[in-house]
């Protein structure tokens, strides 16, 4: 049969990045406590093309997934990285892994379980040398009392929830978890799924006694991973949906690669 997309394209014009994206594939990831954790991903996949090829092989990106054999690991996202710019000829591979990543939880007090969930990404990509880029990030939810609000007011302070968003390049393997605690213990108080009036009066105070900007939370993170030998690059982001204003407090850095 006639494969149309090996036929040249007169428009010389080269395209970044082509392939499929939001693929839903199920997984599995390292776990800290269990070893492996099941969960599904949304997978996207891309490779440049050159001005000459008029497509790409869709089909192809979805068949190299099987080489993932349901494991999500640094080591298997090379091999697929490379794999993509063998079969489809191409100079740049790049992949994006995003999936929901679930830890039990107990309550401050109580000790009562529950299931929290984090939204974790995983994006690699290889260079035409080969060289492989990998960036693991977490989005961690969080509660936020405003020092503003806390120093004006003659009773209470406003507070809300938010998310952190951190991003790192590591030379050595990052446990989900430890980046989930970084930015946990950088907040006013931690988020719960469950949680009984011991629990609601035990947050509730902790957050008002540790009161946070968006500039505190992101600068507190960066402060620490500064110090972090093993982190060669970070990009941290907050953002507080904020209960008194008709909009959302915002803060990033990023660091210089070490």
């Amino acid at each position: 049969m006639k494969d149309i997309q090996k036929q040249p394209d007169y428009r010389s014009i080269p395209i970044n990045k082509v392939g499929i994206k939001n693929l839903r594939y199920p997984i599995r990831v390292f776990d800290r406590k269990s070893g492996f954790q099941n969960t599904v991903a949304s997978i996207s996949m891309y490779v440049d093309l050159p001005g000459r090829c008029k497509g790409t092989h869709m089909s192809r990106f979805v068949e190299m997934l099987h080489l993932f054999h349901m494991e999500v690991s640094l080591k298997k996202l090379s091999v697929v990285l490379e794999q993509m710019k063998e079969h489809l000829n191409a100079a740049f591979a790049h992949i994006e892994v995003t999936f929901p990543y679930f830890i039990e939880k107990k309550a401050p007090v109580s000790n009562s379980p529950g299931l929290m969930d984090y939204t974790c990404k995983i994006i690699g990509s290889s260079c035409p040398n080969g060289k492989i880029d990998i960036v693991s990030e977490v989005v961690v939810p969080v509660s936020s009392v405003c020092p503003c609000s806390k120093e004006i007011s003659e009773a209470g302070a406003h507070n809300q929830r938010g998310e952190v968003k951190l991003s790192t390049r590591f030379k050595k393997f990052i446990w989900i978890e430890d980046m989930i605690e970084l930015v946990e213990r950088s907040a006013s108080c931690e988020v719960y799924s469950v949680l009984k009036r011991v629990d609601e009066k035990y947050v509730t105070e902790k957050g008002f006694n540790n009161p946070k900007f968006v500039e505190d939370i992101v600068r507190d993170i960066a402060k620490k991973l500064k110090k972090d030998d093993n982190v060669t690059w970070f990009s941290v982001s907050a953002e507080n949906f904020e209960s008194i204003h008709n909009h959302s407090a915002y803060a990033y850095i990023a660091s210089e690669y070490k």
